[in-house]
């Protein structure tokens, strides 16, 4: 079976399920299993210019969305080269991921009949079930229920070490120009390492607010969507002065371990856990999550 993951956290999952060498298409932000990119081909790159700002990255979205612009760009040659059987895509969010709609004009394009399955969690228990999902239709579903069952036992135990513990206040931004507070999973992850998500949606969308509206809290986990650790050190400096004082701020490496819908969602729960409760939890391998204030 040749698949084509149009999305990272789906690549992330092909992976983990052993079916990396059977990926035929991928996207340029894939990065797990690690150098994909160097043996895929990419047939998803960003419509977005490279090096801007979080406000100017803001404005250029909000301007492609009112003007009916994509936010990313289909290879639709390439893609139709690999031939694949299985389409891994999405229709949570089109600032995330190439949309399903564009995989349903591309495949009347080409002309191909490869099964598309979207992948769409709201919640972390989604999540899991996604994993579930990808087996199946790669056909490894025992793969993908020994990767499930080992997921949720270290979800177990982090759950077991911080029960009974006073559970911390935490505010997430996973965006900081303007301030964006979240949704989806991301309460679910700090459910889960034994803390109170405050001003969150679970299994709702990520929402703009206001500095003044950010509420009290007791830590502060700075969460850039689609950034990795350095840069989520750094635009959490940039508003250190914006947020609660005397709190302890930490910055995470997101679009590893937070808003990427993978298995590797886990090692964030651990990773949160650990900054929360650090007699309770062990400390995560470094590049994980670093303590800004």
């Amino acid at each position: 079976m040749r698949i084509a993951s149009l999305l990272p956290a789906g690549t992330e999952i092909a992976g983990r399920l052993g079916l990396a060498d059977r990926l035929v298409g991928v996207t340029f932000e894939c990065d797990d299993p690690a150098g994909v990119r160097d043996r895929v081909p990419v047939v998803v790159d960003t419509a977005l210019p490279s090096g801007a700002t979080p406000a100017e990255i803001d404005a250029i979205v909000r301007r492609r969305a009112a003007d009916g612009l994509p936010m990313y760009e289909l290879d639709r040659a390439t893609l139709a080269a690999g031939d694949p059987d299985l389409i891994l895509t999405q229709d949570l969010c089109a600032v995330c991921a190439l949309p399903g709609a564009t995989v349903a004009q591309a495949q009347e394009t080409i002309g191909t009949r490869a099964e598309v399955l979207s992948l769409n969690p709201q919640r972390l228990p989604d999540v899991l079930q996604m994993i579930t999902d990808v087996g199946a239709a790669a056909g490894v579903p025992q793969v993908a229920a020994t990767l499930v069952e080992d997921l949720s036992g270290r979800l177990d135990a982090v759950a077991a070490a911080v029960r009974g513990r006073p559970a911390p206040r935490v505010l997430v931004l996973e965006w900081t120009d303007p301030p964006f507070l979240p949704g989806h999973w991301v309460p679910d992850l700090v459910t889960a390492a034994g803390a109170t998500p405050v001003a969150a949606d679970p299994g709702g969308r990520s929402v703009a607010a206001d500095w003044a509206d950010l509420g009290d809290c007791d830590a502060v986990l700075v969460a850039p969507c689609g950034f990795g650790l350095d840069d989520a050190v750094a635009q959490a400096r940039a508003v250190l002065d914006r947020l609660p004082s005397g709190v302890p701020v930490h910055a995470v490496d997101s679009a590893s371990f937070v808003v990427r819908a993978g298995p590797r969602l886990v090692d964030g729960v651990e990773a949160i856990a650990s900054a929360l409760h650090p007699d309770a939890v062990p400390e995560p391998p470094a590049g994980r999550i670093v303590r800004v204030r």
